[in-house]
């Protein structure tokens, strides 16, 4: 999967109080930032409630905003930002019955089995490792941009994806899961 291109112009146009430019982001990126709020929080209100703040505090930033040559990371790490401060905050609480949000646009019948899938292999993974392959599986991120949005060495994004990909494997064999 391609890493999600985001025009870094969008943010600048934010800057100038462009709302067509806001819009746009916003659709670009939304889900991305809801899923990644996901990963960290599990809990679909919880995420909603980032995903709204950090809109906002996107649209307000973005006269601070610094090409760099990755907007996503810079959207991202406003979010793990929002999203540890709830946590810290201890307003959070954790539902993975939620994840049926990360499973997309399937049938019916479809949805429910990826859904119970989904659950399934998030549930053995710590915060880190959901965060990791959600920002890999979503995004497309290298594991050197994953390691820069959650402030860790590239090795240990490297160790800790292949972790969660035997863990995630593991789950599903043992519980006879074929997807």
């Amino acid at each position: 999967m391609a890493t999600l291109q985001l025009d870094e112009n969008l943010i600048i146009r934010m800057a100038s109080n462009d709302g067509a430019a806001f819009r746009e982001l916003y659709q670009q990126t939304s889900g991305v930032v809801y899923g990644f709020a996901m990963s960290i929080l599990r809990n679909k209100h919880d995420a909603e409630d980032v995903m709204h703040d950090a809109f906002i505090k996107i649209y307000s930033s973005a006269v601070t905003y610094r090409p760099s040559g990755n907007p996503m990371a810079w959207i991202l790490t406003i979010v793990r930002n929002l999203c540890l401060n709830k946590i810290r905050a201890g307003k959070v609480c954790e539902d993975l019955s939620e994840y049926d949000d990360l499973a997309g646009a399937l049938n019916d019948s479809d949805a429910v089995l990826d859904r119970m899938v989904l659950e399934t292999a998030m549930s053995v993974l710590d915060a880190e490792e959901r965060q990791i392959v959600v920002l890999h599986a979503m995004t497309g991120f290298r594991h050197r941009e994953i390691a820069e949005i959650l402030d860790l060495p590239t090795g240990t994004v490297l160790s800790k994806y292949n972790r969660a990909l035997k863990k995630m494997k593991k789950e599903m064999e043992t519980k006879g899961v074929e997807r």
